[in-house]
């Protein structure tokens, strides 16, 4: 944070925000934004399409800096005043050039990892960094959430979402196992879960990108998911009308025993987050990322590394606690 910058916690902050807030999103917004029935009306909308939805911008400058300052403002006071944020690696960062960060996905709806990774990299790179997280075509179902990922750089999680960040010379941020890997068992938090989708690694290859493991340990603690709802998903055929292949049932605040699907209460999880090396495979070519043995050896390594990266955050760990 700079100078400039009020500290988190005091009261100068807090009204910084509430200023700056009338400038993206009004009260009334922000009520609608994360009331439990949002989510579940998109979804609504989503299946009830019978054309394929897209984020509707292909204009890498539709993000804006002084929005992401906001948001990751207060992202970075919950970090540290709630979750007892910590950050590992930042300095493998890359500062310049593509770079695709590929991180294991947790917390079911509430994308929390997301925030954290893009506030690491702008703690260590600074605003002119910019991060391009991959977000499911449901958000273009919510025109204000729609407005806000957009001005946040969201791209479609696509190939051709992806290429375009990377093409730019940005840092694209994907999670890989999204619905399979955020809505694993409680007692499997401990286990990366990429569900054999290697989308990612062809599009590293392709574009001659780095990826960069971004692997995080607390938040799959905020809430507890009892099941995945594999078998229940494929009875009711959710991956051909929702693109998912999960309907999970969870025990979270406020609800309780409800579905996956609401908004809740995150507990107050110890978080940390760790950045490993970049894998790199300069021996490739493009025309390689058609080869199905070369996308499987990279897949492996890359789950590899991540496992053994969650590995070494999850010893010893106490769960709510974090390590000692």
């Amino acid at each position: 944070m700079s100078a400039e910058q009020p500290a988190p916690g005091n009261r100068r902050f807090w009204r910084d925000i509430a200023r700056r807030s009338r400038v993206f999103i009004s009260p009334a917004e922000l009520v609608r934004l994360v009331a439990p029935t949002t989510p579940i009306a998109s979804v609504l909308s989503y299946v009830s399409r019978q054309e394929e939805v897209h984020l509707a911008t292909d204009d890498l400058d539709a993000r804006d800096p002084s929005f992401v300052r906001w948001v990751l403002d207060m992202a970075r006071w919950l970090g540290q005043h709630y979750f007892r944020l910590r950050f590992e690696g930042l300095e493998h960062l890359p500062a310049e050039g593509p770079g695709l960060i590929v991180g294991n996905h947790n917390g079911g709806i509430m994308p929390l990892d997301a925030f954290f990774t893009v506030l690491g990299v702008w703690d260590q790179l600074g605003p002119s960094r910019p991060v391009h997280p991959l977000v499911h075509d449901l958000i273009s179902e919510d025109r204000l959430a729609h407005r806000l990922a957009v001005a946040g750089g969201a791209l479609r999680a696509s190939q051709g979402g992806g290429e375009k960040g990377l093409r730019a010379g940005h840092l694209v941020l994907t999670y890989p196992g999204s619905d399979l890997e955020t809505f694993r068992p409680f007692w499997r938090r401990d286990r990366i879960d990429l569900g054999g989708r290697k989308g990612f690694v062809r599009l590293a290859i392709r574009e001659g990108a780095p990826i960069v493991p971004a692997v995080s340990a607390g938040t799959h603690e905020q809430l507890v998911v009892l099941a995945r709802g594999d078998g229940l998903a494929r009875l009711l055929r959710t991956e051909k009308w929702l693109r998912t292949r999960v309907m999970p049932i969870v025990l979270c605040v406020p609800w309780g025993l409800t579905i996956g699907l609401l908004p809740y209460l995150p507990l107050p999880a110890q978080t940390t987050i760790a950045f490993g090396e970049p894998i790199r495979w300069p021996q490739l070519r493009p025309a390689d990322a058609d080869d199905p043995a070369v996308l499987t050896r990279c897949y492996d390594e890359v789950v590899g590394v991540m496992q053994r990266m969650l590995d070494r955050l999850s010893a010893g760990r106490r769960p709510w606690l974090g390590q000692p």
